[in-house]
C-alpha cells in the first residue's frame, strides 16, 4: 500500500513548480530541480505524479491562472467595456508568468487531456461569466441582437487572449480596437 502524501511536501513541490515555471519556463523544469527546491526525493515526486505536466496541472489548478481574474466593471458603453476587458486580460497574460502558463497549458493538455480540460475551464469560466453578464445588459438595452451567442463571443475572447499570451505580447490598442469593431459590427441590433 502506497504511503499517503505529506501535505507539506506536496505543497512544497507545487510551489517549487510555480517558482521554476516563472524563473525559466516549463521546458527548463526538471524533476531533479523540483525535488531539490522542495526538499523531497525524486522518488517521492515520481510516486505522487506521473510527469512534470501532472505536477504543473495540479499547481495551476490550486493556484491562480494569469488573466483569469480580470474584472472589468460594466459601463453604458459596450465597446469601451470590451476594449477595457481585452486590454486588461492581454496585459495580464503577456508577462513572463502568463506566457509560461499559456505555453504550459498546451503541454499539459497534450499530455493529459482531462487535466487540460479542467485547467482550461478554470481559465474560461470567469471569462464566460463576464461576457454573459455584459451581453445580457447589451441585449436588455437594445444595443445588440437578442440572438447573440455570449458563449461564442467568450470563446473568441479566450482564443485571442490565449494567442497573445502564446506570442508573449499583449494586444496593442490598434488590434484591440479592430477586434472590438469587427465584433460589434456582427452583433449590433438594428
Amino acid at each position: 500500500m502506497p504511503r499517503p502524501r505529506s501535505e507539506k511536501a506536496r505543497q512544497s513541490v507545487l510551489e517549487a513548480m510555480r517558482a521554476a515555471l516563472s524563473a525559466g519556463g516549463y521546458e527548463a523544469v526538471t524533476i531533479e530541480g523540483l525535488a531539490d527546491a522542495a526538499g523531497v526525493s525524486k522518488q517521492t515526486i515520481y510516486r505522487w505524479w506521473p510527469s512534470k505536466a501532472a505536477i504543473l496541472g495540479e499547481a495551476l489548478l490550486e493556484g491562480s491562472v494569469p488573466g483569469a481574474d480580470a474584472a472589468v466593471p460594466f459601463s453604458d458603453d459596450l465597446g469601451a467595456d470590451l476594449r477595457a476587458w481585452f486590454s486588461a486580460v492581454s496585459a495580464g497574460l503577456a508577462d513572463a508568468d502568463g506566457v509560461a502558463v499559456a505555453r504550459a497549458l498546451i503541454v499539459v493538455t497534450a499530455s493529459d487531456p482531462e487535466l487540460g480540460l479542467e485547467l482550461n475551464e478554470k481559465l474560461a469560466a470567469p471569462i464566460r461569466e463576464w461576457v454573459a453578464g455584459r451581453m445580457a445588459l447589451a441585449v436588455a438595452a437594445g444595443d445588440v441582437r437578442a440572438d447573440v451567442d455570449a458563449a461564442a463571443i467568450a470563446d473568441q475572447f479566450i482564443a485571442m487572449a490565449s494567442y497573445a499570451a502564446l506570442l508573449g505580447r499583449p494586444l496593442d490598442a490598434g488590434r484591440v480596437d479592430a477586434t472590438v469593431g469587427v465584433l460589434l459590427r456582427g452583433i449590433v441590433a438594428g
